[in-house]
């Protein structure tokens, strides 16, 4: 174990023994159960420093076991590194079943705040009475320089962005409750609170959002929980009048009293914190279960929402082709001068708030690690003999974009060419998919899977995600993926398509556009493109590609070119058209496609 970390863990079990417990369970989550966290909330980072974005750490007498998923399971090994650490595979074993077979006479205690019933619910299940609900959070007892909470004040989100009032967002909500009988919503997830009341704040790295609780009645009347130093008078002004303002640490109480009048409660298991579901079993009040209400219909974008996200992505695709174009006249580089140079593009895009995420920037081997993060000591050079992968995006005012591409400035080795390929092919196949409505996210998950399957092939991790509308880059709860997904694909929906292929210590693969799910005429609903970036085209086996795919790509990468070229500098249309060369401009598949979307978009 790192030094570091070791002192850590120490104070840190002198604590648990003060306790009376013997393991404790310490999640990547925060208060609202999300991706993003604040620094002062950043607390797994702090004891392990591990810094991926999903995972738990159990902290035994000996030693802390990380339990992260496929995207992270190479990171966790490089940030968790030296003796003290176990390492499993959440799939695989995990937290709970581990504890199941742990020492049968430990008591294993918990933050109730951070964590959420569902896996409260799994760690009860197999340690019943044993599991302990700690009032204090014991890594806050011994993180002597914690960050303080933020501040920064909440700013209101025009309606000429988000297309619909609060007005009219608490018509459907009550409505929602009323057709399941709840008489409170308590909600707890800071996108759905800042789409509700449009509102925007920033509060965490990468989402314009705040760090908030809400409870909404029956009524329509509803309470707003944030920091007090947060709300300007600007706000008050904006607010409804249906609802108060109340400082952060009055939420936990106020559900309380909610509770003697409001007998039949409607939260989100996977998001609410189990501090308010065992309330809710004290007052012996009834709970629904359920997704929130706000979640499903934030999902289902309004047009002034869609027009939006296309907007910001014909400016995102000029910052992201620019940048493929200046990598090549920036050769020898590193990664960190990679993601600082495609930051400085976007920042020239009017609207541009932040990035979505921390970009991935990696060049060769550094690419097998889905979200690999480069540092100071990780930073690999990028030579005209690498290959590289850029994942990236951003918020802007009017939308969220997220685009993987990968780049060779040079020949690739046959094993390259082959998985770059088969990775185009499972790209086209759901970018050009067709299928009816009722259909799941897992339904479809194989379509993509197939052509890698295909060749001994796969990916360990979701094929596509939700994503906001200048919210949440990963948003639910529309995904596509190997697990069961009990929720619709719905016309106005947007996702990501990108699958991809790894290989440790030698290079990774991933080609991601983000699309607008659209309903024909037929009923059928389609993938309609968003991402406006060209795709490399000379690391294919082309004489493996179809005539259909061949003409996909040449409609695709002739489409920017027509939207991008009197934005784009001489430098890009340059790359623009080298790239092109790699393809007859006038293929068979190209004459004998169809009409598509994307010829459509050409000629509009």
């Amino acid at each position: 174990m790192r030094t570091e970390s070791h002192s850590r863990a120490t104070l840190l079990r002198e604590q648990m023994k003060r306790q009376q417990v013997d393991a404790l369970i310490v999640p990547r989550f925060d208060a609202h159960q999300g991706e993003y966290v604040a620094p002062c909330d950043a607390r797994l980072a702090w004891l392990t420093g591990f810094t991926g974005t999903a995972g738990f750490a159990i902290v035994t007498p000996q030693t802390i076991e990380m339990f992260v998923d496929g995207r992270y399971s190479v990171q966790v090994t490089h940030e968790c590194a030296g003796e003290g650490f176990g390492f499993h595979h959440l799939l695989d074993q995990a937290p709970d079943r581990w504890l199941a077979s742990a020492d049968p006479a430990w008591i294993v205690g918990y933050d109730a705040m951070l964590l959420p019933p569902t896996w409260a619910g799994r760690f009860r299940a197999v340690l019943s009475n044993r599991l302990k609900a700690l009032d204090d959070n014991l890594i806050d007892s011994v993180w002597h320089d914690r960050p303080p909470p933020p501040n920064a004040p909440i700013r209101p989100f025009p309606l000429q962005l988000a297309g619909r009032s609060p007005w009219q967002k608490r018509d459907d909500l009550t409505q929602a409750m009323s057709e399941v009988g709840a008489d409170l919503l308590i909600e707890t997830q800071p996108d759905n609170i800042a789409w509700f009341l449009n509102l925007r704040g920033s509060d965490f790295s990468y989402v314009p959002t705040m760090r908030s609780f809400m409870l909404v009645r029956q009524d329509g009347s509803a309470q707003l929980f944030v920091d007090s130093g947060q709300v300007t008078d600007e706000i008050v002004d904006f607010l409804p009048a249906w609802l108060t303002v109340h400082p952060l640490p009055e939420f936990l109480p106020e559900v309380e009293r909610q509770l003697a009048t409001d007998r039949v409660v409607l939260l989100d298991p996977d998001f609410t914190p189990d501090a308010v579901s065992l309330r809710v079993d004290r007052a012996m009040a009834r709970m629904l279960h359920q997704i929130s209400p706000l979640t499903l219909r934030k999902a289902v974008k309004n047009p002034v929402e869609l027009a939006g996200i296309r907007d910001c992505h014909l400016h995102d695709g000029v910052a992201l082709t620019e940048f493929s174009a200046q990598l090549v006249q920036m050769l020898p580089t590193t990664e960190l001068e990679a993601e600082e140079l495609i930051l400085a593009l976007r920042r020239r895009n009017d609207g541009f708030l932040m990035s979505s995420f921390r970009t991935i920037s990696a060049s060769g081997a550094n690419a097998a690690m889905c979200h690999y993060a480069a540092t100071p000591e990780s930073n690999a050079p990028i030579t005209a003999r690498t290959t590289y992968l850029l994942d990236s995006g951003a918020q802007y005012e009017s939308g969220t974009t997220d685009a993987t591409r990968c780049l060779a400035f040079g020949p690739v080795s046959p094993a390259y060419r082959q998985a770059y390929t088969a990775v185009f092919k499972a790209f086209h196949a759901l970018m050009t998919l067709r299928f009816p409505v009722g259909t799941k996210g897992h339904h479809i998950d194989a379509i993509c899977r197939r052509p890698l399957w295909d060749m001994g092939m796969d990916y360990d991790h979701g094929t596509g995600h939700g994503v906001g509308h200048s919210l949440s880059v990963h948003e639910r709860p529309q995904r596509i993926g190997k697990e069961v997904n009990d929720v619709n694909i719905a016309a106005g929906m947007i996702l990501t398509i990108e699958p991809g292929h790894y290989v440790p210590g030698e290079f990774g693969i991933r080609i991601e556009n983000q699309v607008e799910v659209v309903q024909r005429h037929d009923g059928f609903l389609e993938f309609s493109n968003l991402t406006l970036v060209p795709i490399q085209l000379s690391m294919l086996n082309l004489d493996d590609l179809s005539p259909e795919q061949l003409g996909w790509l040449v409609d695709y990468n002739q489409t920017i070119r027509a939207k991008l070229g009197p934005l784009l500098s001489a430098v890009a249309l340059e790359w623009m058209d080298r790239n092109a060369a790699a393809l007859p401009t006038h293929s068979p598949g190209a004459r004998s496609r169809p009409r598509n979307h994307l010829q459509e978009l050409t000629e509009a």
